[in-house]
């Protein structure tokens, strides 16, 4: 309560039930527990989810350009053939560029993979800046009857964590060979870095990788959380 002295001053006056601390009591906090500090600081879930669908008609002509133009500048003496259908996957956004991965089959029997990336200044602006990776692979799926997983992956970046350890950061893609696949992810170690919603069989993941001696495994879930499989991406090296 405020009220004025003789010489016009104003003065508070705090109330008994204030002082005994009935008025001003502090509310019970609501929420989970606090969280002790993370041991291991690493980045998790860095990428944007897909915002954009899949690419259709002069985006899919422009997209599937830059990407032959990679593919022409793969070195090697085998001939891989003429490149079929795109199979395009879902993007992701990383560091200001957008990964859009893509693989192809060949007349050859082999199959092309790599990305397309660019950027955009400002959501809905025209993309531009555009690079593309391409290699190629004797590796398919209809080769191994027996893959779950058919999984590529690229290099994009470098990430230096605390006391200057150092890992990459891997863009991962995949497509579910087992039915029921609704959410694929990242495992680094006892982490999960990363997870996609499969959409038509397909994925795409942003993780750190080849850190402090873990290294990238996918794993696929249905939509009740039962796994129904994993991979690691060095299982074979």
């Amino acid at each position: 309560m405020n009220f004025s002295g003789l010489d016009g001053s104003i003065h508070h006056r705090v109330g008994q039930a204030t002082r005994r601390g009935f008025a001003a009591s502090r509310p019970t906090p609501i929420g989970s527990r606090s969280v002790p500090p993370d041991p291991r600081p690493i980045p998790k879930f860095a990428a944007e989810p897909p915002q954009e669908s899949a690419p259709y008609g002069r985006w899919e002509e422009t997209l599937r350009g830059h990407f032959l133009a990679a593919v022409a500048n793969i070195s090697t003496e085998e001939e891989i053939g003429e490149a079929g259908t795109a199979l395009w996957y879902p993007e992701r956004t990383y560091d200001g560029r957008t990964y859009m991965p893509v693989t192809m089959p060949t007349s050859e029997g082999f199959e092309l993979f790599g990305y397309v990336s660019y950027t955009r200044e400002h959501e809905g602006a025209e993309a531009s800046a555009f690079a593309a990776v391409a290699d190629y692979t004797d590796e398919t799926a209809e080769a191994n009857p027996d893959w779950k997983l058919d999984l590529s992956d690229q290099e994009i970046g470098h990430w230096r964590g605390p006391e200057s350890r150092r890992g990459l950061i891997t863009l991962v893609w995949g497509v579910a060979l087992v039915d029921g696949g609704a959410i694929a992810t990242t495992e680094l170690g006892p982490t999960t870095t990363d997870q996609c919603v499969v959409a038509d069989n397909r994925f795409t993941l942003v993780s750190l990788d080849d850190y402090t001696g873990d290294y990238v495994e996918v794993r696929l879930y249905d939509k009740r959380g039962q796994e129904l499989a994993r991979e690691s991406l060095y299982e074979d090296d």
